[in-house]
């Protein structure tokens, strides 16, 4: 199998506009991987990164009753912890993967928990995306809140910058496409949402069989604009405590960053995206780096200028690893328009996507 080096830019280049419509093209457009990776990041992404990547371990490892109290089966679970929740291609359930959503509302107004209803779209009918976000306690996981609010809104700051570069080629490409579309959906969106993703450890019964090459998570589009990309954490669990640690029966005041394995441990797990030949290759993502990947919201808004990207993650197939890694869908709110010439809302456009993947 074949590995791709993705278009790298550099952050000082997004913030000047010196991103050539050649480099977005051969980073988003028809023939492109529909990925993007940004260099020269903030100093403090590194640190965050570690110490959130860490936080999807312990969540990983916390006891069904902590699991229960940031759980919400009526928002579907795109709100708080799942596990199992999702339908692989085989029609079963992925249980190898723990996910905990986070609406990203926090990013527009500080403290503020979820998108606003609207009589279109309304908590009854649609709270997977109206729904208060579900924290864990912080005495069940402590300090991870704030640590997931500022990495997430590294994110979405870069992913700003990044959706004016495709505006200034959009509005250049597509006729009456409105200035600075993308980056004003980017921006304003109280629907952006963040995805910590804890892969489990291969089972003996999955690693003695050999399963597919997606058995981590199974190959989709994302279905927002752009999705920002933390590199994986490769964490030995059998060697790193994943446990969250108690003295005299409490939690510390913040949680220690796990031990990061220098490199994958299996040189075929990670990110896999199909190519517009549809072979799989594969993309990694250096740790000092922030990927953008482009998703169905986006294709849309281009008028297919710019293409969603299919990709799948493949599992470890080492004792005990498990993987972490953190992904922003930058989504527009529910009622701005995907589709500029039939007038399709976010809102309706994502309802369909709902409704097909979740078991």
């Amino acid at each position: 199998m074949a590995t791709a080096e993705p278009v790298v830019v550099s952050l000082h280049d997004l913030k000047s506009g010196e991103i050539s419509f050649e480099t977005l093209q051969e980073a988003f457009g028809p023939e492109s991987l529909g990925i993007l990776v940004v260099k020269d990041v903030p100093p403090e992404f590194a640190g965050l990164r570690h110490k959130l990547l860490s936080y999807a371990s312990y969540m990983g490892n916390l006891d069904k009753a902590d699991f229960d109290k940031f759980t919400n089966e009526a928002a579907k679970y795109l709100v708080g912890w799942s596990l199992g929740k999702e339908q692989l291609k085989n029609g079963g359930a992925d249980d190898l993967k723990g996910s905990f959503y986070a609406n990203c509302a926090f990013y527009v107004e500080p403290g503020r928990e979820a998108p606003t209803p609207t009589a279109q779209f309304t908590m009854h009918d649609f709270p997977e995306y109206l729904a208060p976000n579900s924290w864990p306690p912080n005495e069940v996981l402590p300090g991870f809140r704030p640590t997931m609010e500022q990495l997430c809104s590294l994110i979405i700051d870069t992913a700003v910058l990044v959706a004016r570069a495709c505006d200034k080629f959009a509005e250049r490409e597509i006729p009456e496409y409105p200035q600075a579309y993308l980056e004003k959906v980017v921006k304003s969106s109280s629907t952006t949402k963040a995805r910590l993703l804890h892969y489990y450890p291969m089972t003996d019964e999955v690693m003695a069989r050999g399963d597919d090459e997606d058995n981590w998570c199974s190959v989709h589009k994302d279905h927002g604009c752009l999705t920002g990309l933390t590199s994986a954490m490769f964490v030995d669990e059998d060697k790193t405590d994943p446990k969250v640690p108690t003295l005299d029966g409490k939690a510390p005041n913040s949680l220690s960053t796990l031990e990061e394995m220098p490199k994958s441990p299996d040189p075929q797990a990670g990110l896999w995206i199909k190519s517009r030949k549809g072979e799989p290759v594969q993309v990694k993502i250096p740790r000092d780096c922030i990927a953008f990947q482009t998703g169905e919201a986006l294709e849309r808004i281009t008028r297919g200028k710019f293409k969603a990207v299919e990709h799948s993650v493949r599992g470890a197939y080492s004792k005990g690893v498990a993987r972490n890694t953190l992904a922003v869908f930058t989504q527009p709110n529910l009622e701005d328009e995907v589709d500029l010439d039939q007038h399709i809302t976010f809102g309706e456009f994502a309802r369909g996507i709902i409704a097909k993947n979740t078991v």
